[in-house]
């Protein structure tokens, strides 16, 4: 295994790998697998690396990849700092492990295929995740109020109705019987307040 961690196109793959799942951790967190899945991946690349002799300079790159994409996930113009970050990763990593001269040791055939994957991934991931928190909400709770429905159960305290083809909690001060016509007339959070019609 020791010896699989020094390869440096595995070091290289493990390392793309971690950025990319810490990346997605960064944009749906939740359950913590992906955080604890990145952070051990991580961990075996940076073991690698310290065993590795790597040009620093790359690894700056990397490191300063990380500010475009928060960038791009706070700012305005977006796919702008978007593309900064992917082009950080793919130089930053590429070039980490030192070959001769300014080749990389990863190999280029790898490193191309890794990277229009990782590029077209995040390309993908990151705009369709930034897309999704800028839509509103289509269902305007406040729209409800005047609507008419269908008393799915007695309603007196408490009970149940369908309006605009979803099934929700209601009160009314008066009993309604079941199957009754409704209108409602107000909202308490998610609770209807209706009336007979």
């Amino acid at each position: 295994m020791g010896e699989l961690l020094l390869n440096p196109n595995f070091a290289y793959v493990l390392l793309v790998a971690g950025f990319m799942l810490a990346i997605l951790a960064l944009l749906s967190p939740g359950t913590g697998i992906l955080e604890l899945v990145a952070l051990f991946t991580l961990l075996l690349a940076g073991w690698g690396i310290t065993q590795l002799s790597i040009n620093y300079w790359a690894l700056f790159v990397l490191l300063l990849g990380v500010i475009p994409f928060l960038l791009a996930v706070r700012k305005t113009r977006r796919l702008v700092f978007l593309g900064l970050t992917i082009l950080a990763l793919v130089v930053g990593s590429t070039f980490l492990f030192r070959g001769e001269g300014w080749l990389p040791a990863v190999n280029p055939f790898l490193a191309l295929v890794v990277s229009v994957l990782t590029g077209g991934f995040l390309w993908i991931a990151v705009t369709k995740t930034l897309e999704a928190s800028l839509v509103r909400p289509e269902h305007d709770l406040t729209r409800l109020v005047g609507t008419t429905g269908e008393a799915k159960t007695v309603i007196h305290e408490e009970g149940s109705v369908q309006v605009g083809g979803e099934l929700w909690s209601a009160r009314s001060e008066t009993r309604i019987p079941k199957g009754a016509r409704v209108r409602v007339i107000g909202r308490e959070g998610f609770i209807l307040n209706v009336v007979e019609v």
